[in-house]
């Protein structure tokens, strides 16, 4: 079947936002407005669209990023010409951190981004952290300042947050006709219009003149529009300081090119819930977010050679390319890999290449998904965004191209998940079902890991907070049928050193037979936090046979996943080999290995290895007359406070708090503020535990 829509009449976009922002009501809206959907599903009543999973609609928040495909006609709001329609592949993204690896496997794949805010709040913490990895991905964006209807609504105040935390590059293309209670309409500072949403949720859009009690303010606003508009065009800005006017199609491909290249960021207004503005943000969508052609091209290597850089551009004729950004476990299908095409056309029923893991893949059934919904297609083309099923060995991040021009598309880095619990099946009988359940959530989400304790036997699961291994335990119950006994939530402690150190580890043994000879000297070195683990081979003239150096190197490593303070495993550091000797009969891998690993043991001590424990960023939002009694808390939890903001009769603080200190935190500021106070948290990074606790972590007094 040939290509229905031109490439450049695609827009790949996501919604992304803090939580509790709106994204899901502006995605329902934008369902329900492209005509996907014939009735609003709503998040508080539980019957929201794109949540679809069982804890999304009972907690009202949004757990995996849900795909769908609406069509779009800008300006044509009742969709009377369907010849100039546009085609969006729209992915709905969590708002809570704990499930940030949504977000960001999103991002990869996306053009670009509709980034939501609420009109009372303005940018908050997680705000501020979807925008970073906006700019990680460069994904162009525009921004959409939701819930102006509700008390304490700002446009201006929520404007003036973005220019302050985000980027002084936002720009109003409009502003709203009252706030709170009275907001009723949208001034398009374009066209100089001013909007109604009337008839059936909102539907007809009604474009009048503005009157004349709106006129100044309008101008006001539409000059500061202008005048950054134009300065990134040096003849349109020419023509500007000459007086002359500047047509609105002068204006928007300015804008256009400039949201492109990450220069600007259109800033729209309006209300989801109560239907005013969504349908002028998909006009935003076709008008100033990229399509597939306007971006450059996806750049992958070599498999043979990851020095060999190769492009992939977005055209059908190229080779096919496609990278794997997500795997679900669909009730009805089974396994789903969801594939972003970047290059060329694929026919179902064909063979394709995973390069990360030099496997083929056969491809025998193609989806285009409409959330939890899907419609079968035979044919993906470049630009595409679409589900396969029943891909055996393919994970997030692989790359699946043709076999005849292998290509390696950049992977995904992924955080490291920060807390772990204990998980035993509540029936022996289940033992088995729970590994293998526990696998293909392991598949589906690249932030959460399992693993099996060699000398206790227990099953340890490591996420990136409470929620996160709730919501784990949880699926497991519902979608697998395992009942699970969970022990108390621990701290993923890691262990570094501080200083450089030499050791030498030597392994001799002597039976009847052969015997085991193995000897290194290595030097221990830190390294800056985060940069991970570096082995250097500095050996010279054969002193240790090559094929020995592999094996060292997992001696070492092996030695550095039980670390030597408290048995948590070791980072940031460097291990050079520069030394040692073998024997022609009795040295082997296995010795070399041992001798590894007793040297390191010796020179990590030797370097003072000390514990390191992982900080949260936290963002506490409380009454004002509480806010003496939550810093008190905080500061009685190790708590450092950044800064204390306002906001509409209420205070924000931001601190940095160690995450041991955090468990049950949310039930305590409950109580703390009569139920008022609101907090969100994220990872931030990892310090060093101070010396009275640490031996409490030592002596297995603190989890």
């Amino acid at each position: 079947m040939p290509r229905q829509y031109p490439i450049e009449k695609y827009r790949n976009i996501g919604i992304i936002a803090h939580i509790d922002a709106g994204k899901t009501t502006t995605s329902e809206r934008v369902l329900y407005y492209t005509g996907i959907s014939h009735k609003i599903g709503e998040v508080h009543e539980g019957a929201a669209i794109m949540d679809w999973m069982e804890q999304e609609r009972e907690r009202g928040i949004t757990i995996t990023s849900a795909a769908t495909t609406c069509f779009w006609v800008p300006g044509d709001y009742l969709k009377k010409d369907r010849t100039n329609e546009y085609r969006i592949n729209l992915i709905d993204t969590p708002g809570h951190i704990d499930f940030t690896a949504e977000v960001q496997r999103s991002l990869r794949v996306l053009d670009g981004a509709v980034v939501v805010f609420d009109g009372v709040a303005g940018v908050e913490a997680q705000s501020e952290t979807v925008w970073r990895q906006a700019d990680k991905y460069n994904v162009p964006r525009i921004c959409f300042i939701n819930k102006l209807d509700r008390l304490g609504a700002s446009f201006e105040k929520s404007l003036q947050s973005i220019w302050d935390k985000l980027t002084p590059n936002a720009v109003a293309v409009q502003i709203p006709v009252g706030e709170e209670a009275n907001f009723e309409q949208i001034i398009d500072l374009m066209e100089m219009k001013i909007i109604s949403f009337q008839g059936e949720m909102g539907k007809e859009v009604v474009k009048e003149d503005l009157p004349e009690n709106l006129k100044h303010k309008a101008e006001e606003w539409r000059n500061k529009m202008i005048e950054k508009i134009v300065s990134e065009d040096e003849l349109i800005m020419e023509k500007y300081l000459e007086g002359q006017e500047i047509s609105v199609e002068e204006l928007r491909s300015i804008l256009r090119k400039a949201t492109i290249a990450c220069k600007l960021v259109p800033v729209f207004c309006g209300s989801s819930l109560k239907n005013k503005g969504v349908q002028l943000v998909l006009d935003g969508v076709i008008y100033y977010l990229p399509s597939p052609i306007d971006l450059p091209p996806v750049v992958g290597t070599d498999p043979k050679d990851e020095n060999i850089k190769i492009e992939r551009h977005p055209n059908d004729n190229e080779p096919f390319c496609a990278l794997a950004f997500k795997v679900a476990t669909d009730p009805f299908v089974g396994s789903l890999t969801y594939l972003r095409a970047y290059s060329g056309q694929f026919k179902k029923g064909g063979y394709l290449l995973n390069t990360n893991t030099g496997e083929k893949e056969r491809i025998g059934r193609i989806l285009r998904m409409h959330s939890n919904d899907r419609e079968e297609v035979d044919d993906v083309y470049a630009g595409d965004i679409v589900a396969v099923v029943g891909l055996k060995n393919t994970s997030t991040g692989h790359t699946l191209c043709d076999e005849k021009e292998p290509i390696v598309l950049e992977k995904i880095v992924f955080p490291e998940p920060v807390i772990n619990i204990k998980v035993e099946p509540k029936f022996k009988a289940d033992q088995e079902k729970l590994a293998v359940s526990l696998k293909k959530l392991r598949d589906e989400d690249p932030t959460f890991r399992m693993e099996t304790n060699q000398e206790t036997g227990e099953m340890i699961l490591s996420g990136m907070g409470e929620l996160h291994l709730d919501i784990i335990v949880d699926r497991l119950r519902r979608e697998f049928g395992v009942e699970t006994i969970v022990g108390k939530p621990q701290v993923a402690y890691k262990e570094t050193i501080e200083r450089t150190a030499e050791a030498e580890g030597k392994y001799i043994k002597q039976s009847g037979g052969r015997g085991q000879y193995g000897h290194v000297k290595i030097r221990l070195e830190p390294r800056d936090r985060g940069s991970g683990f570096e082995f250097i081979d500095e050996i010279k003239g054969g002193v240790i046979p090559r094929e020995y150096i592999p094996a060292t190197e997992k001696g070492i490593k092996e030695a550095m996943s039980k670390g030597v303070v408290a048995g948590y495993p070791m980072v940031d550091l460097a291990v050079a080999l520069f030394d040692g000797s073998f024997h022609e009969v009795d040295s082997s891998e296995i010795a070399f290995k041992i001798a590894a690993s007793m040297a390191f043991q010796d020179g990590a001590r030797k370097a003072g290895a000390y514990l390191l424990e992982p900080i949260m960023k936290i963002e506490v939002v409380t009454p004002a007359n509480f806010l003496g009694d939550v810093i008190g808390d905080l500061s009685a939890r190790r708590g450092q406070i950044d800064e204390t903001t306002d906001r509409v009769g209420l205070k924000v603080i931001y601190a940095k708090v160690p995450l041991s200190e955090m468990f049950g935190y949310v039930t305590n500021l409950r109580s703390l503020t009569e139920g008022r106070g609101t907090s969100s948290m994220e990872f931030s990074h990892y310090e060093k535990v101070p010396a009275n606790i640490a031996q409490e972590i030592i002596e297995g007094k603190r989890s």
